[in-house]
Order: C-alpha cells, then sequence, then structure tokens
C-alpha cells in the first residue's frame, strides 16, 4: 500500500496535497482515503477520454465524409451550414452515339443492292424485276406518269395532266409539252421522296415518239436514273 501511494503517479498527481501537510503522520492518516480518490479521479479521466474520443471520431468521418463529396465533384468542400448550389444540366449525354446501331430503314438494302428482287416468271410483262418501276400512259385527253413499288401494287407517287396546279398552265393535257411538264413535276416528287432510280420500260412501238422522248428527257434531267443496278449475291 504504501509502496502504491508513493509512487510516481501519486506524487506527480497531489504535490500540491503533501505540500499543505506540514505533518508526515497526517499525511499518512490522511493515505488512507487517497488510493479511493485516485481510482476515482482515474475512472472519470477514463470516462472522459472515451467521450472525448467518440467526439473526434465523428468529428474525422464527418470530415472524410466531405472530402470525398469535394473530390467526387470536382468541388472545393463547403460548410455544413451553406445552401447546396443546384447542379448543371450536363449535355455530353445527348451527343453520345450507340455502338451497336442497326438500320430497320428497308431502302438502305434496295440502295445497296442487296435487296431481294422478285424475278416472276419469264413470260410475264412488264418484268418484276425491279425495286420501283416507272409507267407511263397517254390517253387521248390526259397524261399520267405513276412509280410502283416491288412490295406494293399501289402507286408510290404519281402525276397527272389531270391535277389542276398543272393543267391550268397548259395549253393542251395530252400534248408534247403535257408529257414535259409532267415528266418534270414527277422527277422533282421522287427527288422530294428519295428515289432517284427506277426502272422504265416502254412500249416497244411508242418508244420512238415524241411524247415519250420528252419525258424521259424531263425525268433524266431532274436527276432521275431510269435504271437500276444488278442486284449484289453475297454468299453465306
Amino acid at each position: 500500500m504504501t509502496s502504491y501511494i508513493y509512487s510516481g503517479t501519486f506524487e506527480t498527481s497531489f504535490v500540491s496535497v503533501s505540500s499543505y501537510f506540514k505533518s508526515r503522520t497526517r499525511i499518512q492518516r490522511e493515505c488512507q482515503t487517497w488510493p479511493l480518490l485516485s481510482i476515482h479521479y482515474r475512472l472519470n479521466g477514463v470516462k472522459t477520454k472515451m467521450v472525448l474520443s467518440h467526439i473526434s471520431r465523428g468529428v474525422r468521418l464527418l470530415f472524410g465524409q466531405m472530402e470525398r463529396y469535394a473530390v467526387a465533384t470536382n468541388q472545393p468542400a463547403r460548410c455544413v451550414t451553406q445552401s447546396a448550389t443546384q447542379p448543371e444540366p450536363c449535355t455530353a449525354k445527348n451527343e453520345s452515339v450507340n455502338p451497336t446501331f442497326m438500320n430497320r430503314n428497308p431502302r438502305t438494302l434496295e440502295l445497296m443492292a442487296l435487296a431481294v428482287k422478285d424475278r416472276g416468271w419469264k413470260t410475264t410483262w412488264p418484268h418484276r424485276e425491279f425495286y420501283h418501276r416507272l409507267v407511263f400512259s397517254r390517253s387521248q385527253k390526259f397524261v399520267t406518269a405513276q412509280v410502283f413499288s416491288c412490295s406494293s401494287p399501289d402507286p408510290v407517287l404519281s402525276c397527272s395532266t389531270k391535277e389542276w396546279a398543272l393543267k391550268k398552265e397548259l395549253p393542251s393535257t395530252n400534248c408534247v409539252a403535257a408529257c414535259q411538264a409532267v415528266g418534270e413535276v414527277l422527277a422533282h416528287r421522287c427527288k422530294q421522296a428519295g428515289i432517284t432510280r427506277m426502272v422504265y420500260r416502254a412500249i416497244p412501238w411508242t418508244y420512238r415518239s415524241d411524247a415519250v422522248q420528252s419525258f424521259r428527257a424531263a425525268m433524266k434531267a431532274g436527276g432521275i436514273i431510269l435504271s437500276e443496278p444488278r442486284r449484289k449475291y453475297i454468299g453465306s
């Protein structure tokens, strides 16, 4: 007990108490209660240290979260009481392109001459081996030109002198000038629709007529090619 009381911890902790008591005998009387006091103070010190350790740990965690947030957002750490700024909209995603793009446009294979053509019977007239076919007809009153697709019996595009926009500008609805006007208007409509190549097979005994030749010349002048490329076969 005496060695415990006069240890280095006791002397450094209670220097003021030892200087207060002048008598050694009185110190020995009071020393019977000092171990209890020292134990009590040490317990209180342990509790205080535990509380301070918890507080310091919470502060470290808070500052750590603030630093991680600053690194993630590339912004300096802000005070907790400061109002959060509104994030700016990201426009980089609008310019991103999907690397696995699939073109579902059926005309893509037609333009690449890879789409299947319906050959049909050799005796059929006109032949069915086409993607788009041009039909020109001239009656005693009107001139009509139509563009058909291989997948539909209905015309895709058409032009006729029956239309009032053409009829009011022509002296006659079945003359050579009317055939040329129909060719010019139909070529413009085909360019707007994206159809620049088509098959045109005129009837042999009318091919050399002035009306058919003026119609063909007007279509070619409008940028339309009256033939289609041969189909390409890709080996499997």
